[in-house]
């Protein structure tokens, strides 16, 4: 891709602040930092998406945020969790259309950086969560 912003940080056309890369993966720090440490684990392989991965290649990638995820927390005693997160799509807040993981360190519950989870499960009785699995099932067995 010759417009992709992290294909031309790979290439090295746009400087980044990399702390691991190999043949597979490039990580470097999220220039947004949304929390000290904030860092990008990008697949040199241009790809949209999680959707777009073939097992070989998620094999690849996956096997290496928790070496890479490992010396970001170590880096920082400070660092006490971190939220590994994979945007997929607009609407999921995928803004770089360049697959990539988010490694967000955690220092406290009060760092300025929040996930929310809502309970939706009073919307749901036994038939919807039935209907909900089978639709996913069906495609799982299209997948194999």
């Amino acid at each position: 891709m010759t417009d992709c912003i992290f294909c031309k940080i790979i290439a090295g056309e746009i400087p980044s602040y990399t702390v691991y890369e190999d043949d597979v993966v490039k990580a470097f720090l999220d220039i947004s930092q949304g929390t000290p440490g904030h860092t990008l684990v990008v697949p040199k392989k241009h790809v949209k998406d999680l959707f777009a991965y073939d097992e070989d290649l998620a094999a690849a990638v996956f096997s290496r945020l928790p070496k890479i995820a490992r010396a970001v927390k170590k880096s920082n005693p400070a660092i006490k969790g971190m939220n590994i997160i994979n945007n997929n799509g607009e609407v999921a807040y995928q803004s770089v259309f360049h697959s990539h993981i988010h490694l967000v360190p955690r220092y406290t519950d009060q760092d300025d950086f929040k996930i929310i989870f809502k309970d939706n499960s009073a919307k749901y009785d036994e038939d919807k969560y039935k209907e909900i699995q089978q639709a996913i099932v069906k495609q799982m067995e299209d997948e194999q």
